[in-house]
């Protein structure tokens, strides 16, 4: 197919009079897509209110109306789900695509870059910005080489004639311990990768955002961000809105009762900046809007903390017939009908309770088996058992001390095996070992939020003091404001940073 025909197809499929940089945006796509040349690869960055996912999912609506190959892909689960809604087709996340477990030996920790089989296919990754080629926070040794990008670049072109598509905003809070996203640097990709580059900005907001108080001020948040001038602290408007509003801490709980009631608990988040902050607001949620006062309960939202590859493994194995000498027949196994491809729980994957049994300490922790269901998942249901330590640690997950304490008290039960190794090939495959860590999941921190939407966002940003104002808590302020897709309600919001709009200019 020419050029000019896709681009007139895909202009139909949008369905919106094209501002000029969309216009082009459409144009580039479709040299990208007639592109012969052997590893075509295309950047399309743009902030909150430009239209960037409108334009994505016209770009992927009409490719599959031509019957062309297209693989979606997110960094997380809910960011997989929100692109599949908007693309009306099936969506995946990024880790559960393109790696492989291992054959199993014992060690269900390693994952392999997996065969890519496709041919002709077009690869379009959303919320781009989350990717990181940094070992440290890949998992080395855990997943391919431990650098995502470069892991998912070798996958997309070891196809035949396949290409990919990264999506993202480059003004959302870029992986940890990295500068900028890296997936979203053209240049940078071009050269390290040997990539034929097509790179596409979107600036313009669109008038109809203009009247969204949530996109009015993250694009105001957005100009701010800069490495060359002095940060400057923001100043939100709310006259003249209807979907962002200040709460005072004394009308929260209605409020967030009220949330819950509209949209629901799955479309309603609290955003805070530490998990300690997170803590105390998912304890008050529990206790004071939803009236639970035992530790952990069915109903209760959770949040996975650290990736785990045990669970799923030994789901799939005895959804085929539990393994000789088992002794779980107490367990809450999965609801196996429901299984999907799903290779390992991630970090930030949310569940919901649906059973809770044998509460009980060992080696200093405290643990609990429940039967669980994740809704970013078409609810796939998986027993586990979890450790209840984590639900109130300040600490992103277990310490470094707990998880010592952990590993040699479960050594010790293995103290009688003659050989090192085989006693480790049990510590290994032990549940306790490999315990679910788990947080509560009413309040998270942004980068959890990273990579998900909700209607209701309730953001609480704390006490801000001098040397908190700097670059990285802009992107931070940015990042979630867009987390926030019906109405931003601001909790305890200072004087200093409201914006007072005269009647006259309104």
């Amino acid at each position: 197919m020419k050029k000019e025909e896709l681009t007139a197809i895909v202009m139909e499929t949008f369905g919106h009079a094209p501002t000029e940089e969309q216009s082009r945006a459409v144009s580039v796509f479709s040299c990208f897509m007639a592109s012969r040349e052997l590893r075509p690869a295309m950047v399309l960055c743009g902030s909150a209110g430009t239209g960037k996912t409108s334009l994505t999912a016209a770009m992927v609506k009409t490719l599959v109306g031509l019957r062309q190959r297209v693989v979606l892909l997110a960094p997380t689960g809910r960011a997989a789900k929100v692109l599949s809604m908007n693309a009306g087709i099936p969506a995946f996340t990024i880790h559960r695509r393109i790696y492989r477990q291992k054959t199993f030996t014992g060690d269900m920790t390693g994952f392999n870059l997996n065969f890519n089989k496709q041919r002709d296919t077009l690869f379009v990754v959303d919320e781009a910005s989350m990717i990181s080629n940094d070992s440290f926070s890949g998992g080395a040794g855990q997943f391919g080489s431990g650098c995502l990008l470069d892991d998912l670049m070798e996958y997309v072109y070891s196809g035949d004639n396949c290409r990919l598509m990264l999506v993202g905003d480059r003004a959302q809070l870029p992986p940890v311990g990295e500068d900028e996203s890296p997936a979203l640097m053209a240049d940078m990709i071009s050269g390290a990768y040997g990539l034929d580059m097509y790179s596409v900005n979107l600036n313009e907001v669109l008038r109809q955002a203009a009247d969204s108080g949530i996109l009015y001020n993250a694009n105001v948040i957005r100009r701010m961000i800069t490495h060359d001038e002095i940060t400057q602290l923001p100043e939100i408007r709310f006259k003249g809105f209807a979907d962002i509003v200040m709460v005072p801490g004394d009308e929260l709980i209605e409020s967030l009762a009220g949330s819950y009631s509209a949209v629901g608990y799955d479309e309603t988040m609290v955003v805070t900046r530490s998990n300690k902050r997170a803590n105390i607001y998912n304890n008050g949620i529990r206790n004071m809007v939803l009236g639970r006062e035992e530790e952990l309960t069915p109903g209760d939202m959770l949040m996975v903390v650290r990736n785990n590859y045990f669970w799923t493994a030994r789901d799939s194995r005895n959804s085929q017939g539990s393994p000789q000498g088992s002794t779980d027949n107490d367990y809450p196994h999965s609801s196996s009908d429901s299984v999907q491809n799903i290779s390992f729980i991630a970090n930030g994957d949310r569940a919901k309770v649906r059973r809770v049994r044998n509460m009980q300490e060992l080696y200093g922790l405290r643990f609990a088996d429940l039967l669980l269901e994740f809704p970013d998942y078409d609810n796939y249901e998986l027993g586990a058992t979890v450790i209840l330590d984590s639900l109130q640690s300040e600490s992103p997950s277990l310490t470094h001390e707990q998880s010592e304490q952990l590993f040699n008290g479960v050594l010790a039960d293995y103290a009688d095996i003659p050989l090192k190794a085989d006693r480790m090939k049990h510590v290994r495959t032990d549940k306790y070992y490999n315990a679910l860590q788990v947080k509560f999941a009413y309040a998270v921190t942004c980068h959890k939020a990273q990579g998900g939407q909700w209607a209701h966002v309730y953001l609480d940003q704390g006490y801000m003091t001098d040397d908190m104002l700097t670059p990285d808590y802009i992107h931070w302020l940015y990042t979630a404001f867009t987390r926030a897709t019906e109405k931003l309600f601001l909790v305890n919001w200072p004087k200093t940073q409201t914006l007072y709009v005269p009647s006259e200019n309104l």
